[in-house]
C-alpha cells in the first residue's frame, strides 16, 4: 500500500526570477519524480508576506525580508510527491547559500550579496503542516 502524496510550498524567490533560474530550479524538481500541480508568478503583498512569515513579523530581519520579497514576481508552485517535503529541501541545500552544499539549488546557484535579507534563492515549506498553511496563503483558490 502506498502512502499518500505529501504537498509542499515552493517559493522561487525574487533573485530566482531575476536572475532568469526558474527553469533551470523547476527542471530539478521534474526531474526528481515530483508533479507540479499549481503554479503561478505573482509579486507578493506585505500582507501576504505578514501571514507567510508570522513567526518572524517582530524580528529587526523581517524589514528587509518584506523589502526583497516585494522586489519583484515570485513563481509560487504547489508541488505533489512521496516525501516530497524531504525530497525539496535536500534538493534545495541549507539556507545559507555560502555553506550550502555543491549540487543542491543554493549550493549551485547562491552566494552572499551582502545585503540584509539572505537572498537564497526558494523556499520550500518544513513540513506537511506548514505546506498545508503556506498553500493556504499563496492559493487560497485551492481551498484546504
Amino acid at each position: 500500500m502506498t502512502a499518500a502524496p505529501e504537498r509542499i510550498l515552493v517559493l522561487l524567490k525574487p533573485d530566482a526570477v531575476e536572475r532568469r533560474l526558474t527553469g533551470e530550479i523547476l527542471r530539478r524538481i521534474e526531474a526528481k519524480g515530483y508533479s507540479l500541480t499549481a503554479l503561478k508568478l505573482v509579486v507578493p503583498t506585505a500582507e501576504v508576506l505578514a501571514a507567510h512569515y508570522a513567526e518572524h513579523v517582530d524580528k529587526p530581519f523581517y524589514p528587509g525580508v518584506v523589502e526583497y520579497m516585494t522586489r519583484g514576481p515570485v513563481v509560487a508552485v504547489v508541488v505533489e510527491g512521496q516525501r516530497v517535503v524531504a525530497g525539496v529541501r535536500s534538493l534545495m541545500g541549507a539556507t545559507d547559500p555560502t555553506t550550502a552544499a555543491p549540487g543542491t539549488i543554493r549550493g549551485d546557484f547562491g552566494r552572499d550579496w551582502g545585503t540584509d535579507a539572505i537572498q537564497n534563492l526558494v523556499h520550500g515549506s518544513d513540513s506537511p503542516e506548514s505546506a498545508a498553511r503556506e498553500i493556504a496563503i499563496w492559493f487560497p483558490e485551492l481551498g484546504a
